[in-house]
């Protein structure tokens, strides 16, 4: 596993990420992008599954969405589960988002430098070739801290 010399401080990040967009979600148990936003969901994170291949299922309480344009509330961290060469496809919709999530995490195995300096460059916190589970548990994470609601 690579570790960035500027690497993000992750237990701040999962702390303080409590809504969790899993790109590449996927209903096989014995895929990473289903065991991993799974055992996320089961440490208290609320997790909106994203992949236009399973609308219409549900997954950890929560319709799947086709697109991350799709979700209807604030995304705290887009969780990334798609090869590395597609993800400057979804660059541009990670960014449309709005309000934009403040991280994106790409999944263990998964790099893409030139998507993570784009990400960057626009003021968001990119984490690559990290597995969210592997770090919760190496980490002894509890439960994400919740944010207070806004302001009426």
């Amino acid at each position: 596993m690579a570790y960035d010399a500027g690497e993000p401080d992750l237990a701040r990040i999962l702390m303080e990420s409590p809504t969790v967009a899993v790109l590449g979600a996927h209903v096989d148990e014995g895929r990473a992008g289903f065991y991993v936003p799974a055992y996320l969901h089961g440490a208290g994170y609320r997790v909106l599954p994203v992949n236009p291949r399973f609308v219409g299922e549900v997954l950890w309480a929560v319709a799947v969405s086709a697109r991350l344009a799709d979700l209807r509330e604030a995304i705290d961290l887009v969780d990334v589960f798609r090869r590395a060469d597609a993800i400057d496809a979804h660059v541009p919709e990670i960014l449309a988002m709005d309000p934009r999530p403040r991280v994106v995490w790409f999944q263990s195995g998964i790099r893409n430098d030139g998507a993570a300096a784009a990400l960057r460059a626009a003021g968001l916190e990119v984490v690559q070739d990290h597995c969210t589970l592997a770090e919760h548990r190496r980490l002894g994470l509890g439960a994400p801290r919740r944010r207070p609601p806004p302001a009426a």
